[in-house]
């Protein structure tokens, strides 16, 4: 069974959760369904001008593999790069028409002005109007070269689409090493791209629902470490942590408002399950629902106005909404046997679930405004969404056989990818806001 609510997850945490021994690598990440009008464009490697020596994946490479695993791009292969202009007046345009390329990237990367760091110059050139579109520079520090070259994958996204690109973010999982009694979980941070992961926290026990303040710093959690559930809230870069919440009974479903001002959480005070938000500068909690049956997994809309939470109250778990001010709760799904694990869409016009038909669980896509559902992936236990921060993709977890991985689909359902760790499970994926 899939977990779908607080209750469930406190008694199936350790059969859910039977990770296999972990790897400590990069994510692996594959196309599995790709766009077929995706554009063509040419990133020409970038010239080295650094005193120092170039980076293996240098930034040319970062971006051409950001460009394509949003499935919107066709990024052509080095090899198949016929010429290589330095700059605009080089570029030979005739020669990328009669190879079918739309746009072509030139760039170099010489040190900073102040010796700590890289300048990226680069430029966007449309092929057949010989406009330059783009022509910027990234300046970025001696260690975040890849930060970067993330950072032009982003600009050319957008300019290109006209939406935000998110590739210079980063994604949360739990993984652990062992199995039985020997298992230790472990939350990770890696880039967007499954690069640099670094771990957060390890404990014995389970490690549960990572969610990130809206800032980027911090990621709030539970933790089973000492016997009962616990939330925690920790900052990512220096490691220091605070225990928010470890009351009697559950302690769960942490999600941060979009000021990071307050906390929505899941507590058993009463007895029940029920949603409370608490105030992270008093540490006062406020109960919002008050209902026999279980509330749980609540999320904020974009405005801070509305909490929407997985309940049972109508025999079967969907997704209902509440003010955050308080007041009375309404259903909001009602397509396939159930709905939970909601994430909102940046733009708070839609809400992905984990949807239940049957024995099977998908990721499906709601929009609030009309109430159409659709079903977007093909898996048949496909939990935990979690909405990139310019609403372009939907990050899941899935099972392949017997192992967990990732997986991420587009928001409308033509571009799917899977991300892999070389050896072992990962789950609870949460994707990070932009980084500033």
């Amino acid at each position: 069974m899939m977990v779908i609510n607080m209750m469930q997850k406190l008694v199936m945490v350790m059969v859910v959760l039977l990770f296999s021994q972990m790897a400590q690598a990069k994510l692996e990440i594959e196309i599995t369904q790709g766009n077929a009008s995706a554009l063509p464009i040419a990133i020409i490697p970038m010239q080295w001008r650094a005193t120092g020596p170039q980076p293996e994946d240098g930034v040319s490479e970062v971006v051409s593999a950001d460009l394509y695993r949003s499935g919107l791009f066709a990024p052509l292969q080095e090899q198949d790069l016929v010429d290589r202009p330095v700059d605009v007046e080089s570029i030979r345009f005739g020669t990328w028409r009669l190879l079918k390329v739309d746009y072509v990237v030139i760039g170099s990367v010489k040190d900073s002005v102040s010796g700590n760091g890289y300048d990226i110059t680069y430029q966007l050139v449309d092929v057949h109007t010989q406009e330059t579109l783009l022509s910027q520079i990234t300046s970025v520090g001696l260690g975040d070269l890849r930060f970067g070259a993330h950072r032009v994958a982003d600009s050319i996204y957008e300019k290109l689409t006209g939406v935000p690109g998110a590739f210079a973010t980063r994604i949360a999982y739990v993984s652990a090493t062992g199995l039985g009694q020997k298992q230790n979980y472990e939350l990770y941070v890696a880039d967007a791209d499954g690069f640099n992961p670094q771990p957060v926290v390890g404990s014995p026990e389970p490690l549960l629902s990572p969610a990130w303040s809206h800032d980027g710093n911090r990621l709030a959690y539970v933790s089973f470490e000492k016997g009962n559930s616990a939330i925690y809230i920790q900052n990512v870069a220096t490691g220091a942590r605070e225990l928010v919440s470890s009351g009697k009974g559950i302690n769960g479903a942490p999600s941060f408002s979009p000021d990071d001002r307050f906390l929505a959480l899941t507590l058993s005070r009463s007895g029940n399950p029920e949603i409370y938000v608490k105030d992270l500068s008093t540490g006062q909690n406020r109960q919002l629902t008050d209902h026999w049956a279980i509330d749980t997994e609540a999320t904020w809309s974009p405005d801070g106005k509305t909490i929407y939470f997985t309940s049972d109250r109508g025999g079967r778990p969907q997704i209902y909404s509440v003010p955050a001010a308080g007041g009375q709760a309404s259903r909001v799904t009602r397509d396939g046997d159930s709905n939970a694990r909601a994430t909102i869409s940046p733009d708070g016009k839609r809400i992905a679930v984990a949807q239940g038909r049957g024995n099977e669980y998908r990721i499906a896509i709601l929009e609030l405004e009309t109430g159409r559902a659709r079903v977007l992936t093909p898996g048949v236990l496909d939990e935990s969404p979690s909405f990139a921060p310019n609403g372009s993709m939907i990050l899941y977890a899935t099972r392949e056989k017997t192992r967990g991985v990732l997986a991420a689909v587009s928001a409308d359902g033509n571009v799917r990818q899977r991300l892999i760790l070389a050896e072992g499970d990962v789950r609870e994926p949460a994707w990070s806001p932009v980084i500033r």
